[in-house]
C-alpha cells in the first residue's frame, strides 16, 4: 500500500524559508514522478512543483524562482525548498506520484503539512 508522509510546515514571517519533505513508502520511488500541490482556504488543490525520475522539474508561475524541489531516491524522499515567502503562499502542501511531469496525481491524498506565512 502506497503512504506518503508531508512534514517540514509551520509559522514563519514574509520572506523565510522552509524545507518540506515527503516520504513515501509501498512504490519503487525511482519509477515516478514527484509532486507537490498546495490547498488554501476556500481555494482548489493547485499543482506546486514537479521533479520526474531523470530530475527534469516543473513549477507553477507563481513560485518560479523561490521554490526548488528535489529528490532523494535513496532515502525514498522528495524535498520542496521554499524561500522569499509570500502570504499568499499560506496553505496545505500535499505530495503526490505521477508517471511523468504532467499526468494526474495516483494516490488518495494525506494529511499534508501547514505552512503559514504571517507577520
Amino acid at each position: 500500500q502506497v503512504q506518503l508522509v508531508e512534514s517540514g510546515g509551520g509559522l514563519v514571517q514574509p520572506g523565510e524559508s522552509l524545507r518540506l519533505s515527503c516520504v513515501a513508502s509501498g512504490i519503487i520511488f525511482s519509477r515516478y514522478a514527484m509532486v507537490w500541490y498546495r490547498q488554501a482556504p476556500g481555494k482548489q488543490r493547485e499543482l506546486v512543483a514537479a521533479i520526474n525520475s531523470g530530475g527534469t522539474t516543473n513549477y507553477a508561475d507563481s513560485v518560479k524562482g523561490r521554490f526548488t524541489i528535489s529528490r532523494d531516491n535513496a532515502k525514498n524522499t522528495v524535498y520542496l525548498q521554499m524561500n522569499i515567502l509570500k502570504p499568499e503562499d499560506t496553505a496545505v502542501y500535499y505530495c503526490n506520484i505521477k508517471l511523468g511531469l504532467f499526468g494526474a496525481p495516483l494516490y488518495s491524498w494525506g494529511q499534508g503539512t501547514q505552512v503559514t506565512v504571517s507577520s
